[in-house]
């Protein structure tokens, strides 16, 4: 299975059964992206090595800012707009897709979480992928946790420890845990 494939087959929304090559790509990339996460985190790296490390991580030109650590467990699937700022301690699980719109603001200890399991015990080990999709000029709190398949609209807030759950709409600020809306930005 190529890499292409393999994204192909997570963006296509069906549940993916734990006897599958999907699973052998899924632990091969995963080794890929510790690879590179570890040299990330390891010492200090200027801004450019960052987006070069970022780069080869995605498969595709990354220009953002980056406090490490920073953590993935595939890459492959991570889509970064411009002037992105991802804080220190992010945790992101990109094999059912990560889009992040430009300008977007990331928060210390933030978790984007893809990918869910099926409820049978029989289907525990089988993955769900969900993309998320974060818009541009996003500002999203520390230790917030966005959960599969949720979109949250351009100039959103999120609130610091909120855990998102639905779909936010554009220009309104969100907070708890479920998150809910709570007022527009210009209110």
């Amino acid at each position: 299975m190529t890499t292409a494939e393999f994204i192909s087959r997570m963006n296509s929304g069906g549940q993916v059964s734990a006897e599958n090559d999907v699973h052998l790509m899924m632990y091969e990339l995963s080794h890929e992206a510790i690879r590179i996460t570890m040299e990330i985190n390891s010492r200090y790296h200027t801004p450019d090595e960052i987006n070069a490390l970022l780069s080869e991580l995605t498969g595709e030109p990354v220009t953002v800012g980056l406090f490490p650590p920073f953590y993935t467990d595939c890459g492959k699937n991570l889509h970064l707009g411009k002037n992105v700022f991802i804080n220190a301690g992010c945790k992101f699980q990109d094999q059912g897709g990560i889009y992040i719109g430009d300008g977007a603001l990331i928060g210390h200890n933030m978790v984007l979480a893809t990918l869910n399991h099926g409820l049978l015990p029989e289907e525990r080990h089988d993955l769900i992928p969900k993309p998320i999709h974060i818009g541009r000029n996003v500002w999203i709190g520390s230790n917030s946790t966005v959960l599969p398949g949720v979109t949250i609209g351009d100039n959103a807030v999120i609130g610091a420890g909120s855990v998102v759950t639905k779909d936010i709409p554009a220009n309104m600020i969100a907070v708890g845990c479920p998150a809910r809306v709570i007022r527009r930005i210009d209110e």
